[in-house]
């Protein structure tokens, strides 16, 4: 591999929680009195929390006071890390689990870039905690993606440029931040087709051919 460092996103590329946060949210939107279906979820992908919370709302923008707006997404949150309870390490595929292993054992630095508050929780519950030098998360930064903040501290804490850093993303939001900080992009399942992609994966462990 040609590069030194590989920054991965969480959700959708090392693991899969979209069932969960479709049941969180749908759960404390019912509670709320608030419609919700999975077309408004699937547009929820790689937005921190708040901004989700826009978009839940953006035909009611007035109904929450934004006190109301944190409480109903701690509500979710709850329930979130209630559901992630249930995971543990077979929710890992062997084929993630390969790509890790190796690139540990030939001393490619790994870190985590991922918008979510809960990363450290999902890879102690996943067991894959002790594999990554850097994990930075939703808790560290102030800018969500598309902006490339989660990136460049993530190489920062790895202690490398991001030209020497490659990052492995799902999501387009994910891409265009990764191309904004100057991060050439893995892109697998949507984001794999998209134009700002560097390299289109089909697998996790195609990305050791690079």
């Amino acid at each position: 591999m040609k590069y030194e460092g590989v920054i991965f996103d969480l959700d959708g590329v090392l693991c899969h929680t979209d069932a969960f946060h479709y049941q969180a949210w749908k759960q404390a939107a019912e509670e709320a009195g608030i419609y919700f279906d999975e077309k408004i979820n699937d547009r929820l992908r790689g937005v921190s929390r708040m901004e989700c919370m826009e978009i839940i709302l953006e035909k009611d923008p007035e109904r929450m006071t934004e006190k109301q707006k944190r409480d109903f997404a701690d509500r979710k949150n709850g329930i979130y890390r209630k559901l992630l309870k249930n995971m543990g390490p077979e929710d890992v595929s062997e084929d993630v689990s390969f790509t890790l292993m190796y690139l540990k054992s030939a001393g490619i630095k790994l870190a985590v870039g991922s918008s979510s508050k809960n990363a450290g929780y999902i890879l102690e519950r996943l067991g894959l905690d002790d594999l990554f030098d850097q994990v930075t998360d939703g808790n560290d930064i102030r800018n969500s993606k598309p902006d490339p903040e989660v990136f460049l501290k993530a190489a920062e804490g790895l202690g490398l440029l991001p030209k020497q850093c490659l990052v492995v993303e799902d999501a387009r939001a994910g891409v265009d931040a990764a191309a904004a900080g100057g991060f050439e992009c893995a892109g697998i399942g949507d984001a794999a087709a998209y134009r700002k992609t560097t390299w289109s994966l089909k697998r996790v462990s195609d990305i050791l051919m690079l």
